[in-house]
């Protein structure tokens, strides 16, 4: 007898190394989670047919019940924006038949499936709330048969089970209602061995939730008891005057590069105001990058891109020891951008990709 019937593996893994990185680079943590929804198997009735046939019988009816409502409970950690690994436990339901024989007889028999699964997880990120994500693992399953008969039809082994480990593959999209909840919706196919020596696939669809821990969940309005006033203060210093100014990085240097591009008619002309006002007040220059590429990297290309233009003002004669070079990587951005296409990307994350160079001037308060 055999339950289910061997049928096409399902071959969809969402893999994201292609992928713009569209997902927080603080995703990495622990969560949990649940599924719930139906479970589909496919019964072979002409085994079951074969069978009666063996033992003397005709079969004149089978009636099948392949659906069942079928959940799981798991847990798992986020290694990165696009890759995780998950397990949990998960009941498949439980799937029968009833078959009517000739000689007057029925033979009926029923299979429950449970057990534990670990599977490596990979997320293609749409947008900051919605991805894309498939699955490929391994499940170890526990299959329990029984069996039993009427009228002309003597069953003599009545109980079978049967653990065996298998691959299990899934796929499914995602939506974050919150840094903290999200809603998954999925399919997903496990390869079983029934306690009678057979494999099949049995095939659930489920609706969830995914909780993350240390994420940040919605805001909490607090409400502050009034303060009393406080004692008279001196007042506070005078704060800093400051000239900004910004640059493109899109005009100082190629895409990806560190070199000045010649000539910097601009920058020559903030090199002449800043040195001919003659005051010693410190100057900062910040390089900043877009958010395509590493934290690591752009980190570097932007602090490579501030000592390039530093470098550039000391050789138009402003003294080394009113210049400071930083870099912020890709910190603070102008704009956000969610284009798909990834010259289109490029160009909206321009105004992010700068030189911002500052002159701060302390205004000392002057006692009569």
């Amino acid at each position: 007898m055999k339950f289910i019937k061997a049928s096409g593996m399902l071959g969809l893994m969402a893999l994201a190394a292609a992928t713009t990185s569209v997902v927080k680079a603080d995703d990495a943590g622990w969560y949990m989670g649940g599924n719930i929804g139906q479970s589909t198997a496919d019964i072979d009735n002409d085994r079951i047919t074969e069978n009666l046939l063996d033992g003397g019988f005709s079969e004149i009816m089978i009636d099948n019940d392949d659906r069942d409502t079928g959940y799981k409970l798991f847990g798992g950690y986020q290694f990165n924006r696009n890759f995780a690994l998950e397990g949990g436990y998960f009941d498949l339901g439980e799937f029968s038949y009833s078959a009517t024989t000739m000689p007057m007889g029925t033979l009926d028999g029923n299979m429950k499936l449970r057990g534990i699964n670990l599977d490596l997880v990979g997320f293609i990120p749409f947008s900051e709330k919605f991805s894309a994500f498939g699955r490929v693992g391994v499940n170890y399953a526990e299959a329990k048969d029984r069996f039993s008969g009427t009228g002309a039809v003597n069953v003599l082994s009545p109980r079978a089970d049967e653990r065996d480990t298998n691959l299990k593959l899934g796929a499914g999209v995602q939506y974050a209602f919150t840094d903290a909840l999200a809603m998954r919706v999925e399919t997903e196919r496990y390869r079983i061995n029934d306690a009678v020596g057979n494999k099949g696939d049995i095939d659930m669809v489920s609706v969830g939730l995914v909780y993350r821990f240390g994420a940040k969940s919605a805001p909490v309005a607090v409400v502050q008891q009034p303060k009393p006033a406080p004692a008279p203060v001196a007042p506070p210093p005078p704060a800093p005057r400051t000239e900004k100014y910004t640059l493109s990085a899109n005009e100082l240097f190629t895409f990806d590069s560190s070199a000045v591009r010649q000539p910097q008619a601009k920058l020559d002309e903030i090199a002449t105001a800043l040195k001919g006002d003659g005051s010693p007040d410190e100057i900062v220059i910040v390089g900043y990058t877009d958010r395509l590429g590493s934290d690591d990297y752009n980190q570097k290309l932007s602090e490579r891109r501030a000592i390039a233009v530093k470098n550039y003002l000391m050789n138009k004669g402003i003294e080394s020891n009113r210049l400071r070079a930083e870099g912020r990587g890709e910190a603070d951005p102008v704009v956000m951008c969610d284009e798909q296409n990834k010259a289109a990307l490029i160009s909206c994350l321009s105004p992010n990709r700068r030189v911002e160079i500052e002159k701060m001037t302390i205004v000392r308060e002057v006692t009569p």
